[in-house]
């Protein structure tokens, strides 16, 4: 059989960026005439798009190759192709411990892939992707690599400076997302709030939100990895003036401590952090703050975890997940080692997610008895599962509304006005406004 009549089948793995990357990639496959396959147990050919941020999604990648290496030497599969970020950045090392591996290929190598799957890479598709998940909601990559010197991080090792996608031709993967039922944009990057510096010499986001917001029929546009050093203000002017902008800011801090900040290189103080939260706050006063932290960093002192403790205390995050430290070989914090135990580790970021449950616990029952307008995303069970624009998808809060609530079978996709009934640490009871 020849690989151009085989079923090709694309396994993701990590974040949104790569979900991207991967839907792009099967853009390209199907524009070939090629056979893409959802399941890898179909597949005569599999593809896996890795991570390789920390250990543990190193981890969950290995295995995942190893497991088809398994598949391949009885012979479910014939061809296994492995790509992105763990591909990238231990390509040499993994060809010498999986030669069972046809080939390996980077972050964007895209073009290399289609045609060795024997395709041409399609330059006039730019923008346009086969959606992995329900589209009524889609991410959009903003821009790729990122120029910040963060210590702990190796996102710069595996996919290179930051590069800004040209404003109109994000317009365009917008104006094709909502041609395919698209009412929400996730707008991401591995730092959105740098976006344009490099292409017209000052950030453009808020422009770019402006022109997105223009696009007829999206309702709901959506910030994710907002980087706290010179935040660009604008964006909250127009964040606040635009009716389908959502009053939501996913802005990943990782710390509070001075000495541990300087440490990691963020390039602010806590004191300057404060100080963004209250403008955000005052400025969109009904803005939900989602935050990331890191925990047991090297010189994470029990002063600078307490620290970090009652910053979040005092600054009572909407939403908040946090990590913990993972030492990555060729980052500036390398060198520092890895001293802080893993139990630690774990008991700080316990603590913290303890403290936060109660925030959250509070905030939701607060709720109760209000209303609110929430995007359906799927039915499970018993109920029909939204989110409110306070919420983004896989990582935040639910609003869960019982399915006889309804008199016709609802829709994901559509969105509902309910009224708050009960409240749990992360999620919202519902149901329908009469």
């Amino acid at each position: 059989m020849s690989i151009q009549k085989q079923k090709i089948a694309i396994v993701t793995l990590g974040c949104s960026k790569n979900t991207v990357d991967s839907e792009v990639l099967m853009n390209q496959i199907e524009a070939n005439r090629l056979s893409l396959v959802d399941d890898p147990a179909d597949a005569d050919t599999l593809i896996i798009n890795t991570c390789g941020f920390i250990d543990a999604a190193k981890e969950e990648s290995v295995n995942t190759i190893v497991e088809a290496v398994e598949m391949k030497k009885n012979g479910a599969i014939s061809t296994l192709f492995v790509a992105g970020c763990l591909s990238e950045r231990y390509r040499e090392d993994l060809e010498k411990e999986l030669p069972e591996v046809d080939r390996f290929f980077g972050v964007t190598d895209f073009q290399r892939i289609i045609e060795t799957l024997g395709g041409s890479y399609k330059y006039e598709l730019l923008g346009e992707r086969h959606l992995s998940s329900p589209s009524h909601s889609a991410y959009v990559k903003i821009s790729e690599g990122c120029d910040r010197p963060c210590s702990f991080c190796s996102i710069p090792l595996m996919r290179g400076g930051h590069v800004s996608k040209p404003i109109e031709e994000v317009v365009h993967e917008g104006k094709f997302l909502r041609a395919l039922g698209t009412k929400e944009l996730v707008l991401i990057a591995q730092d959105t709030t740098y976006y344009g510096l490099d292409l017209y010499d000052e950030r453009r986001l808020a422009p770019l939100m402006g022109e997105l917001s223009d696009i007829d029929g999206i309702e709901w546009i959506r910030l994710m990895y907002a980087y706290p050093s010179r935040f660009p203000l604008d964006v909250l002017d127009v964040m606040r003036e635009r009716e389908n902008i959502c009053n939501y800011i996913d802005i990943p801090i990782q710390h509070a401590d001075d000495a541990v900040l300087k440490s990691m290189r963020r390039g602010i103080t806590r004191r300057a952090t404060e100080e963004l939260i209250d403008q955000i706050r005052s400025r969109v006063p009904s803005c939900a703050i989602r935050s990331t932290l890191i925990v047991g960093y090297p010189n994470e002192s029990d002063a600078a975890f307490q620290a970090l403790y009652d910053f979040v205390a005092e600054q009572q995050f909407d939403r908040l997940g946090v990590f913990l430290y993972s030492q990555e070989e060729n980052t500036t914090a390398d060198i520092l080692g890895d001293p802080v135990p893993r139990d630690v580790k774990e008991q700080r970021r316990d603590a913290i997610m303890e403290l936060q449950s109660g925030i959250s616990q509070r905030r939701n029952e607060a709720l109760v008895g209000s209303s609110m307008r929430v995007l359906a995303d799927r039915i499970e069970g018993e109920h029909l599962v939204a989110r409110s624009e306070f919420d983004a998808p896989e990582v935040d809060n639910e609003v869960l509304l019982p399915l006889d609530d309804f008199t016709d079978t609802p829709r994901p996709g559509d969105f509902y006005d309910v009224e708050v009934t009960g409240a749990t640490e992360y999620d919202l009871m519902a149901r329908i406004r009469r």
